[in-house]
């Protein structure tokens, strides 16, 4: 296992999100590192992580967190502390409804009493039935179009709305801070207009400006008036506005406005595991041929999660996400890069950067 790997998975304990009670986690195995890639440890009760051995890696419960939700972590970021740096999850529109699933927040049909969906990981996409979670899929490296790749296939227990869901994340070796989201439905699932896999913690990195073909947009403007303790309703922005690659991708781009996380001054009472000091990074989310009707979504928070204690420097994006009319096995990517939003978009638009 690469080094600079251990702190994320031996002091991972220290995260304020151990509070959730997930028993005999800390005697799953380590992963293991296998070229370019970082995989659960083979034949034996162990974490199941997934992703690049120098970017980014997502993992599942019973890691640290809620249940519900695909964790991603960021270690090339230098964080003080070992810590997720953001969450997916998935979000089912049924046909004719206006009223999303919500993997993280629902009860658990499987798992009496617990809230938050159980997710489960495969090697293919014929898993519908549970998987025994202690002995996650090792995932397929392979070769397509001549790179190699990790794959990894994330099951959900139904919905109660119906929706039966799964995704495929596929890492690429060239793109080590990204990875592909298809999104896909099991043959009995009631019918959907939408599939949102939403980037949930937008608030961690404390995201306030985001990147279109014509300017910035600040969450300081969008939700200037708001001081509440809710979600603020969703903005919405079309594909026509969004940044195009030299290939046509529609890119959807969120920063921080912070220079130094390490001058934020915290209210009193302030959880620990809010007080970011790793790197300041670009997230962003990737459709390829994007479909007419693609929209960007945000969604603000002026306090923290679950609590009523105000992020620093104002009201910043927590909800972060893409939302397409859903076709089985439609393809998204979410990045976390370490390279600033100027230069990430310089990039993206040169055919040879």
């Amino acid at each position: 296992m690469r080094q600079h790997l251990l702190p994320l998975f031996l002091l991972i304990v220290t995260s304020s999100y151990a509070q959730q009670n997930v028993p005999n986690w800390k005697q799953l195995a380590l992963p293991d590192t296998v070229g370019s890639w970082i995989l659960p440890a083979e034949g034996k009760p162990a974490m199941p992580v997934w992703g690049h051995a120098n970017g980014i890696i997502v993992g599942l419960a019973p890691l640290p967190g809620p249940r519900g939700l695909i964790r991603i972590y960021t270690p090339y970021l230098e964080y003080e502390f070992a810590e997720v740096m953001n969450f997916i999850a998935y979000e089912p529109i049924p046909k004719g409804s206006e009223h999303r699933g919500l993997s993280e927040l629902e009860m658990s049909s499987l798992d009496e009493g617990e809230r938050g969906k159980r997710f489960w990981s495969s090697n293919d996409s014929m898993a519908v039935l549970p998987l025994e979670g202690a002995y996650p899929a090792r995932g397929v490296i392979e070769k397509i179009d001549g790179e190699e790749t990790l794959t990894v296939f994330i099951f959900s227990e139904p919905f109660d709305n119906g929706a039966k869901v799964y995704t495929r994340l596929r890492f690429f070796e060239s793109r080590p801070y990204e990875f592909e989201i298809t999104t896909n439905t099991y043959d009995d699932s009631v019918d959907l207009d939408y599939f949102i896999t939403t980037a949930t913690m937008g608030n961690k990195a404390r995201l306030r400006t985001l990147f279109f073909k014509d300017g910035e947009k600040s969450s300081l403007d969008l939700w200037s008036d708001y001081k509440g303790i809710h979600f603020t309703p969703h903005e919405c922005f079309s594909q026509q506005e969004m940044i195009r690659s030299w290939k046509g991708d529609a890119y959807f781009i969120a920063a921080p406005n912070e220079k130094d996380y390490s001058k934020a001054a915290y209210a009193a009472g302030t959880n620990e595991h809010w007080k970011f000091n790793g790197k300041r990074a670009t997230q962003y989310w990737i459709q390829k041929n994007p479909q007419e009707k693609l929209t960007g979504l945000v969604n603000g928070r002026f306090t923290y999660w679950a609590s009523e204690t105000p992020i620093p420097g104002g009201i910043s994006i927590e909800n972060f996400e893409l939302k397409s009319p859903f076709k089985k096995g439609e393809q998204f990517v979410f990045g976390i890069t370490p390279i600033s939003p100027q230069q990430f978009i310089r990039q993206i638009k040169t055919r040879h950067p």
